[in-house]
């Protein structure tokens, strides 16, 4: 099995990150809990250790799911949540103030039945709440032992340098991951945010790598989402940006990318979505790639192109074909795969 250190730190993770966004108890859930145990299951007897959820997932019981599936082997486990997304109506139900981030964390503890957490991550930055207050409130987790290392979600550069620069000032812990939209349609971070993060000791878990499904053929150019698919559902959210996302993410220039993928597996006789990993994984700036599977079968075709080595002058025929493509807004939610 291949470990990874996790940015500035002695964290030790597997290239494949397991995200749990599909996994609930809710009806709606893509993954009922049997399902999402099995994969979880089947991802750790593999050797993989690294587990993401948030505390926004199916309204919290992504999390509930998780803790029940690795309760007897938590040791086993590198576990990753986030809190900043709203939990309630209330003005300190969101963000990344102290006094959120502390009720957020408890709250997600016993959710997943747990004392602590590997790895807590601000799923969003919040403008609103000082750098200083954030950072101070995350190292009085560490210090508590309830969490052993932070990280961030959807930064940008310069929130990532005030957040590390504040953690200096204060000598308390600071970042060592960025988990960012990362895929052969959404390259933007490589503009400053992968910079950054290299200079900054952060290693960078990538999501979305399937472009929210594009990039494996889910979707069609000119037609509407299938009615119960992701973005189907995202699409009918009254949120503006969230349909901005969607009409973002179906532009014309992504299927063109979508067709140079699939003419790609189609000469490799693979699928589109084994290249769509395989070239996420070649990048030397990702530490781990953050899979989304629906179900066990989904999750070894995913593990399969994670593992795939492309040809060179095929990642070079990718690398020229998407490098100036510019990713969709994000909508403030993390996207699994």
């Amino acid at each position: 099995m291949d470990y990874l250190t996790l940015g500035r730190s002695g964290l030790r993770v597997s290239r494949a990150c397991l995200g749990t966004m599909n996994f609930g108890t809710d009806p709606q859930a893509p993954t009922a809990e049997p399902e999402a145990a099995r994969i979880i299951g089947e991802f750790l007897d593999q050797g993989h250790n690294f587990i993401d959820t948030a505390d926004t997932y199916r309204g919290g019981t992504s999390e509930e799911v998780v803790g029940r599936a690795i309760a007897h082997r938590r040791a086993e486990v590198v576990l990753a949540t986030k809190g900043a997304a709203p939990q309630g109506p209330g003005p300190n139900d969101r963000g990344l103030s102290r006094i959120h981030l502390t009720r957020a964390l408890e709250a997600s503890l016993r959710r997943l039945g747990t004392d602590h957490v590997d790895l807590y991550q601000c799923h969003v930055p919040d403008p609103q709440t000082p750098a200083e207050e954030t950072m101070a409130a995350l190292d009085d987790f560490v210090r508590s032992g309830k969490v052993r290392y932070l990280g961030c979600s959807n930064f940008t550069a310069a929130g990532i340098v005030s957040s590390q620069w504040a953690a200096e000032r204060h000598h308390g812990a600071a970042f060592i991951s960025l988990q960012a939209n990362y895929s052969l349609i959404a390259r933007a971070v490589e503009t400053e945010i992968l910079p950054t993060c290299q200079r900054h000791g952060l290693g960078v878990l990538a999501y979305s790598p399937l472009g929210s499904g594009l990039l494996a053929g889910r979707y069609q150019r000119g037609a509407a989402p299938d009615h119960g698919s992701r973005l189907a559902q995202w699409a009918a959210m009254p949120s503006p940006v969230a349909r901005a996302f969607v009409a973002g993410l179906l532009a014309e220039r992504h299927f063109d990318v979508a067709d140079e993928v699939a003419a790609v597996a189609a000469e490799l006789e693979t699928d589109p979505a084994t290249v769509a990993l395989a070239w996420v994984a070649s990048r030397p700036d990702i530490t781990s790639v953050i899979l989304g599977p629906r179900s066990a079968g989904q999750l070894a075709a995913n593990l399969t192109g994670l593992a795939t080595s492309l040809p060179q002058a095929i990642l070079e025929r990718l690398d020229a074909a998407t490098r100036f493509t510019v990713t969709p807004p994000v909508t403030g939610q993390h996207h699994g795969a």
